[in-house]
C-alpha cells in the first residue's frame, strides 16, 4: 500500500512538473498502439517533448490538485476518458503532430474489432485451390478458376468504415494476407497557453489565413459603409468618396483647389485641349515610322553581310 502511495505522489509531482515546464499539451488516443509504438515515438520525441501515461482516475484527481494554482488546466478534464496519453511540448505544433500520426503500422484485421476505414479486395488471382470458392460465395465475392486457381473477378468492398469486423471476414482478409487497417496515436485534443482546439487547425496554412483576415476586412467595410457606421476597415473608402465630392462641388461651383484647377480648364476651354490631342498622336506615329525604318535599315545590312563572298 506504502509503495502505491509513493508511486501516486511520484507521479502527481511529475505532471506538475510537466505543466510547470511545458506550455502545450497533447491529448493523444492509444487504442491498438503497441508497446513497441510508444517506443518508437517516445525516441522520435526526444528533446522536443514527453510523452506521460496514467490511469485517468489519477489525472483527473491530479489536474483537479491543480486547479489554484493552474486553473485553465482543468479545460482538459472532458477530454481525459478512454485510453489517452499527454505529449507536453514547447516545440512546434504542426512539427510533433507529424511525428506523432506519421508513426503508424499495419495491422490484419480482428474478428470483433471496428474498421476504421472501408476494406476492399481486390480482383486478380488468389493462388488458391477451388475447394475455397464456397467461401468466397459466402460472403459476396464473384470468383472463377484460371488454371486451376481462384480468381476475384472485380473489386469488392466487404467491410465499410465503423462496421464491426465478422468471423467470415477477418479469415478471408488473413487468407488473402491482407492487411487493412493501420494503427497509431490519434490526436484527441490541443492545448496551448490556455486554449482548446481540435488538432486540424494546425493544418490552416499562413495564406489561408491571410486570404480569411482579407475577407474579413472586406466584409467589415461592406457593412460600415451600407450603416454609415464608421470603421478603420472602411476609412480609405470614405476618403475617396469624400475626394471625389470635393471635386464635384468645385467643378459646380467657383470654388477651385489645386486638384481642380487643371479640370476646370478643360472644361471651360475645350478648345485649347483639342488642338493639343492631334499633336500628340501625330507625333507618336513619327516616332512609329522612326523605328520602322530603323529596322528596316537594320534589315539591309544583315542582307549586305550575308552577300559578301568568302574572299572579298
Amino acid at each position: 500500500m506504502g509503495a502505491t502511495r509513493e508511486k501516486k505522489e511520484g507521479y502527481f509531482l511529475r505532471l506538475k512538473e510537466y505543466v510547470e515546464e511545458y506550455k502545450s499539451v497533447f491529448v493523444v488516443g492509444i487504442d491498438n498502439v503497441s508497446s513497441q509504438q510508444m517506443h518508437e515515438i517516445r525516441k522520435a520525441l526526444r528533446g522536443t517533448a514527453v510523452l506521460l501515461m496514467g490511469k485517468n482516475t489519477m489525472v483527473r484527481r491530479a489536474l483537479r490538485n491543480f486547479g489554484n494554482e493552474f486553473p485553465e488546466y482543468e479545460k482538459l478534464l472532458p477530454f481525459v476518458k478512454g485510453n489517452i496519453g499527454f505529449i507536453f511540448t514547447n516545440g512546434d505544433l504542426k512539427e510533433i503532430k507529424e511525428v506523432v500520426i506519421s508513426n503508424k503500422v499495419a495491422a490484419p484485421a480482428r474478428a470483433g474489432a471496428i474498421a476504421p476505414c472501408d476494406v476492399f479486395v481486390p480482383a486478380g488471382n488468389t493462388g488458391m485451390e477451388p475447394g475455397k470458392t464456397s467461401f468466397f460465395q459466402a460472403l459476396g465475392v464473384p470468383t472463377k478458376i484460371a488454371r486451376g486457381t481462384i480468381e476475384i473477378v472485380s473489386d469488392v468492398k466487404i467491410l465499410e468504415k465503423d462496421q464491426k469486423v465478422g468471423p467470415s471476414e477477418a479469415q478471408l482478409l488473413n487468407m488473402l494476407k491482407i492487411s487493412p487497417f493501420t494503427y497509431g496515436m490519434s490526436i484527441v485534443q490541443v492545448y496551448d497557453d490556455g486554449q482548446i482546439f481540435p488538432s486540424n487547425i494546425l493544418d490552416i496554412t499562413d495564406d489561408e489565413l491571410v486570404a480569411d483576415f482579407a475577407t474579413a476586412i472586406a466584409t467589415i467595410a461592406k457593412i460600415s459603409l451600407a450603416s454609415g457606421y464608421p470603421t478603420i476597415a472602411a476609412v480609405s473608402t470614405y476618403i475617396v468618396d469624400a475626394y471625389q465630392n470635393i471635386v464635384a462641388l468645385s467643378v459646380a461651383t467657383d470654388y477651385t483647389f489645386e486638384g481642380t484647377e487643371q479640370l476646370k480648364d478643360r472644361l471651360e476651354h475645350p478648345e485649347n485641349y483639342a488642338a493639343a490631342a492631334p499633336a500628340a498622336a501625330a507625333e507618336s506615329t513619327e516616332k512609329e515610322e522612326e523605328a520602322e525604318k530603323e529596322e528596316e535599315e537594320d534589315e539591309d545590312e544583315d542582307d549586305d553581310d550575308m552577300g559578301m563572298g568568302l574572299f572579298d
